[in-house]
């Protein structure tokens, strides 16, 4: 494994803020990229995206996406980006808006032979338990991030008020069964195979509260090489990143459940860059450190667009 530096670009834009939920996060982990990023001497533009009407700083060679929920990480301005001819890091906007959307990104699980939980999209909240469903089930908004409008729901009486929390933060939301089995994060970069990161929340599950705040949850790194149960959660990641058609880097959460093996629930095209993040914490696993991680994405966005101009 090696890193892949730019001999160019040298100007670098930063987008990051953005106007979903996920704001906050979003500029924590651009502000992150940008120390990072000018650490190894690219002259590096902030820009904070505040609404769909953002202009690109002159000069601009490469655009780093720190952006994070909707508009940002939906293949909105993945597209926008493509249109212009502008290279940017991570997934395309295909993959961007096939992986943003949970319901949609699952038949592409199923039809790479993975196991998904099973569940349906529900938009009322007098809304019933989807039939064939029972006791525990998961409720998460249909697209979001950051485990925002996040319900665990052990038994009937807690139902109504959990889905009524959860529509209040997304219009639509996908119910699952409840996996019960050790998460993991599986994550995807180009050139590295990076340590699998076990999580094991606090009290209420990794919610956004517990995902965002130093001791919410451990993590626990495990190198494949430890177990041969860990290289086949790590294929199961590999597997889902490709069957959306990704590209460069990710995150794939799967759940270890003991009588069917890795089940996936998500692909994240733009993982978290914070202090508290799992990607960058599985990189830093593999020897990759943090600026030299934000170089090697900018890397391979380049590396990309010339290719794909030669």
């Amino acid at each position: 494994m090696s890193l892949n530096h730019p001999d160019s670009p040298r100007r670098v834009a930063v987008f990051h803020g953005g106007f979903s939920g996920e704001r906050e996060v979003s500029l924590r982990s651009g502000k992150a990229v940008i120390e990072a990023l000018r650490s190894e001497g690219l002259d590096v533009t902030p820009v904070d995206i505040a609404d769909r009407s953002w202009t690109l700083p002159d000069g601009v060679e490469v655009v780093f996406l720190a952006l994070h929920g909707g508009y940002g990480e939906d293949g909105s301005i993945q597209s926008e980006l493509e249109q212009r001819g502008i290279p940017f890091t991570g997934c395309d906007s295909r993959s961007s808006a096939i992986a943003f959307d949970k319901s949609r990104s699952k038949p592409f699980f199923e039809k790479a032979g993975l196991f998904v939980p099973r569940g349906g999209v529900l938009d009322s909240p007098d809304s019933s338990l989807p039939e064939g469903m029972s006791f525990p089930v998961v409720i998460k908004p249909v697209a979001d991030g950051s485990s925002l409008g996040l319900e665990f729901v052990d038994e009937a009486s807690h139902w109504p008020d959990a889905l009524r929390r959860s529509l209040a933060a997304a219009p639509a939301v996908l119910v699952e069964e409840r996996i019960i089995g050790p998460e993991y994060t599986v994550g995807i970069l180009e050139g590295w195979t990076l340590p699998l990161i076990e999580i094991i929340p606090a009290a209420g599950g990794y919610n956004y509260k517990n995902k965002y705040t130093q001791g919410g949850a451990t993590h626990v790194l495990h190198q494949l090489s430890a177990n041969p149960r860990f290289n086949l959660i790590h294929q199961a990641g590999q597997k889902a990143f490709d069957a959306l058609g990704c590209r460069h880097y990710g995150r794939v959460d799967v759940i270890d459940c003991p009588h069917r093996g890795p089940v996936v629930l998500e692909v994240n095209t733009l993982p978290g860059m914070t202090e508290l993040s799992l990607f960058p914490e599985a990189a830093q696993g593999a020897g990759l450190g943090f600026s030299s991680l934000c170089l090697h994405m900018v890397s391979l966005a380049w590396n990309a667009s010339t290719q794909q101009n030669s």
